[in-house]
């Protein structure tokens, strides 16, 4: 039976590939992605290839917002990813002074953007922190518990800086997060 009429997003399945998803076509050729070997072109009117769930079937398929989402919460888990969180307008271009009281000693300049960036990355690696204690099936819940009153302190602690970040929704909260 020829497969002409497949669509994009109809899964099938392959002698030699295994399960795939159609992820594009043209003419003669379908382009498939299969987990294991990446996306191959195969012909429309490939006798071996098999459907298993035609595109216009309702299904659980995965939607670019679920992968988006997943992507997104990999990133924040493993990476050393920082969502991109903005300075305040009137701090852009403003630098902050460490002044010794030693007056021999010489002050530090430190560029503000770079401070700000340096908070932001605090606040990810708590948030990590946080994730990992949780999931931690060693802990019990009161050890998870007390570990987490001392990552919400530091939250509130961080609240100083709440005046760099330009929007509010940005800005720690002494709750966490």
């Amino acid at each position: 039976m020829a497969n002409t009429k497949w669509g994009i997003g109809a899964k099938v399945k392959h002698p030699k590939y295994g399960e795939g998803v159609i992820t594009g076509m043209d003419m003669d050729t379908y382009q498939i992605f299969f987990r294991d070997n990446g996306d191959l072109e195969i012909a429309r009117d490939y006798e071996g290839l098999e459907l298993i769930q035609d595109a216009r079937e309702p299904d659980n398929s995965i939607t670019i917002e679920d992968v988006e989402e997943v992507v997104s919460n990999v990133l924040q888990e493993y990476a050393d990813f920082t969502p991109t969180i903005q300075l305040g307008e009137r701090w852009e271009g403003g630098s902050m002074t460490l002044q010794p009281a030693n007056p021999d000693l010489k002050p530090k300049e430190v560029p503000l953007d770079n401070f700000f960036h340096k908070i932001v990355m605090v606040r990810e690696r708590l948030r990590v922190l946080e994730q990992q204690v949780n999931k931690q099936e060693s802990l019990s819940e009161e050890e998870k518990i007390n570990l987490q009153q001392y990552i919400t302190r530091c939250y509130g602690s961080l609240t100083t800086f709440n005046i760099l970040f330009k929007y509010k929704d940005d800005q720690f909260k002494s709750g966490g997060k």
